[in-house]
């Protein structure tokens, strides 16, 4: 349309806590966190990364292990989508900025529709199998027997 300008989209990057060069400023010697494909003290495209964020207007920060779990059961559970920690860590940020109010309608310019978000979502959850073994609740194991079964389930 004439006489609107297009703007980009905000550009929203989440860093493990425990290997956040990008928003402490500085290389992690030896970074530490569950998400191992995140697990990176000096990145090699950090420089695009900060460019991204500033052209956009949007924001890197962190998030914890406990929240990147949270979100990585969340996606399993909500959505049956099974991915690896590094993947839960744009899911847990997006849920942090949610929860301190980011994308409430006072924070958007007047007149502005609220924006459609996208979670990229690329480690499938096989790439790091234990984590899910070391999540969840230990099966119930039961007798091969159909009256074993039947018991267990209360019928």
């Amino acid at each position: 349309e004439k006489g609107k300008s297009k703007r980009l989209p905000k550009m929203l990057g989440f860093q493990a806590e425990g290997a956040a060069p990008i928003v402490r400023n500085k290389i992690v010697e030896n970074p530490q966190t569950i998400a191992t494909a995140i697990k990176i003290g000096n990145p090699a495209s950090w420089k695009q990364a900060e460019k991204a964020r500033d052209e956009s207007g949007g924001l890197i920060d962190m998030v914890s292990d406990r929240e990147i779990l949270e979100a990585y059961k969340l996606l399993a559970a909500r959505e049956g989508i099974f991915v690896e920690p590094a993947s839960g860590a744009s899911v847990a940020g997006l849920l942090k900025l949610v929860k301190k109010g980011y994308f409430e309608q006072a924070n958007r310019p007047t007149g502005q529709q609220a924006n459609r978000i996208v979670c990229i979502l690329t480690g499938h959850g096989l790439k790091d199998p234990d984590r899910a073994i070391e999540t969840i609740k230990q099966p119930k194991v039961v007798k091969a027997n159909l009256k074993a079964v039947l018991r267990e389930i209360g019928y």
